[in-house]
């Protein structure tokens, strides 16, 4: 015991207390998983239709795509059923880069894969002539899935502190390794249905309701996370080479409790000496009332690690240090298991689900022949997630039973369309997403102001008929995210964006038409500017985002009525 006890000097003075490594781990509200997969806010997928992605503009849609779009505008459809099939496979990289210095390497990119192969849009209509019936299914928000095979930055920045802080403590460590691996899906199906009313040949309103049923599942893990300390004194195993963190930390709080334990037996060891009036007698002296060789040296040990001079104290005096220090030296030591802990291996396998109502309300507006205005208001969507838990291995980062906010915003809706010729049709479009109505932090007690403004988006589109047959179309939209630095983070963030897409449309039958595009969407760079992590690194730190998205689209609209 006595050759750690040289060590414990350093470790008493050791202060590094790690963030529990669950806190690594939360995703819960990782929007890159649970926000909206292409067009859209926030968290609301606007893309619904093949049609869409080759015009991009479809809110004063008349066409069967009008069920999601347009609802009050299906009654220029004419009489009969119509049905529409649409499936768009969507692939989206996100890759995140933080210049945190001790990242290895530093700066370190991180990428994530989403990748939905399936994302339908099923629609059917009724048309008795004045009344319209249709319901449609979509993925309303989410969609696809997420890989992250090196995790994020926020998931290694608390590995990484290791080291550094090992070295400012006295304890040198230059390396970390970790295995990081995350998966997550989430979608929000919705199921809608309408009923359309014409008022008159220019106007027509519809009543609709969506329900939403929502799911997101996470699986992955943060494990063999190990450091190379050199402290010899801790044996073979802690000489440089790598070794599990736990180990250290557990070997670390061994040591603390030992000393805790060996101060507080010498308190009362010594109390008979004192008590019999021989406290006075230098402690170095202490073989003339008792006191072993080896005792004396195992007290002045002690005190030396709890960072006293024991030279020209007395037996008193000793025994009231090494009363003071044995509290000091089970706290470490207590810092030490929580730090053991903490770097443990984690596993979680999770759920979130929840259902919730939307209301929606349209009208349509026909002032000409040729031309169409659209509103629609959809109304907030309260989305509570009851969370299951299937493994949570090492760390308590998802609560079974708990209760997660996934709310979607209100949407309003503008839109026209024009002919001013038989071939050609523009087609504008605007939509605005109440985010600041929307607790997007996810929890019910925590209030973080991540909103300053609601999100937009806009666009123009335009598609001409080559033939009777064969049409051709091209579209531009634009948002404009509404967030603050608050909610940008690696997990989750927002920038503008600019997609073009583009395709062509052809009559197979009189009854059947095939749609074709792909679309491609640009989104800004975002930054955000940490401050230092580390007291003793006043360096602050930048995390630099992108994403791109690209697609393709099919769909066959069928006409079984009379147009």
């Amino acid at each position: 015991m006595g050759k750690l006890y040289n060590f414990a000097i350093n470790l008493l003075r050791f202060n590094l207390k790690l963030k529990p490594m669950r806190k690594l781990l939360i995703f819960v509200v990782s929007l890159f998983i649970t926000g909206s997969l292409l067009a859209g806010g926030l968290v609301t997928n606007n893309n619904q239709s093949a049609m869409f992605t080759r015009l991009q503009n479809r809110n004063a849609s008349t066409s069967i795509d009008a069920v999601y779009f347009n609802p009050a505008g299906l009654t220029k459809l004419g009489t009969g059923f119509f049905a529409s099939v649409n499936n768009q496979t969507i692939t989206q990289t996100q890759t995140v880069s933080s210049d945190y210095p001790y990242l290895l390497p530093t700066p370190k990119k991180y990428v994530g894969n989403v990748s939905a192969p399936i994302f339908p849009g099923i629609y059917a209509v009724y048309n008795t002539g004045k009344l319209s019936f249709s319901a449609g299914f979509n993925p309303i928000g989410g969609g696809g899935g997420a890989k992250y095979k090196t995790g994020l930055p926020s998931f290694e920045m608390n590995i990484a502190d290791i080291p550094p802080s090992l070295t400012a403590q006295g304890i040198p460590t230059t390396q970390y390794s970790s295995d990081i691996y995350f998966k997550g899906s989430s979608v929000y199906f919705g199921y809608q249905a309408n009923v359309g009313y014409k008022i008159s040949d220019k106007f027509s309103v519809a009543v609709g309701a969506r329900l939403v049923s929502a799911t997101n599942k996470y699986s992955g893990y943060l494990k063999n996370i190990m450091i190379n300390p050199t402290y010899p004194a801790f044996g073979a195993g802690f000489t440089g080479g790598m070794v599990l963190a736990s180990d250290f930390f557990t070997a670390g709080a061994t040591t603390l409790n030992g000393l805790a334990a060996g101060a507080t037996a010498f308190v009362a060891g010594l109390q008979p000496i004192v008590s019999g009036g021989a406290g006075s007698v230098l402690l170095s002296n202490g073989t003339a009332v008792g006191l072993s060789a080896t005792q004396i040296g195992q007290i002045q040990q002690i005190i030396g690690a709890a960072g006293q001079n024991p030279a020209g104290l007395t037996i008193a005096q000793a025994q009231g240090i090494l009363g003071a220090a044995a509290p000091g030296f089970t706290a470490k030591a207590n810092v030490m298991t929580a730090n053991a802990g903490a770097s443990k291996d984690i596993t979680v396998d999770a759920t979130e689900s929840g259902t919730g109502i939307t209301p929606i309300l349209s009208a349509n507006f026909s002032p000409l022949d040729n031309l169409d205005i659209a509103v629609k208001y959809e109304f907030k969507t309260e989305l509570n997630l009851k969370t299951k838990v299937a493994n949570n291995e090492g760390g308590g980062i998802f609560v079974d039973g708990r209760t997660v906010i996934g709310d979607m915003p209100a949407m309003l809706s503008f839109g026209v369309d024009y002919r001013p010729v038989k071939r050609l049709l523009l087609s504008a479009s605007f939509d605005e997403y109440f985010d600041k109505d929307v607790d997007y932090d996810g929890s019910p007690t925590i209030n973080i102001n991540e909103i300053d403004k609601n999100f937009v988006e806009y666009g123009l589109g335009v598609e001409y008929g080559l033939t009777e047959k064969l049409r051709i179309s091209a579209g531009w939209s634009h948002t404009e995210t509404g967030v603050n630095l608050n909610y940008q983070s690696d997990q989750s963030f927002s920038t503008n964006t600019n997609s073009f897409g583009g395709g062509f449309g052809y009559r197979i039958t009189p009854m059947i038409d095939l749609n074709l595009a792909g679309q491609y969407t640009f989104y800004n760079d975002g930054k955000k500017p940490y401050d230092p992590r580390l007291s003793f690194d006043l360096n602050p730190y930048t995390e630099t985002y992108k994403k791109v998205t690209w697609m393709i689209a099919l769909g066959l609209d069928f006409y079984f009525g009379k147009k």
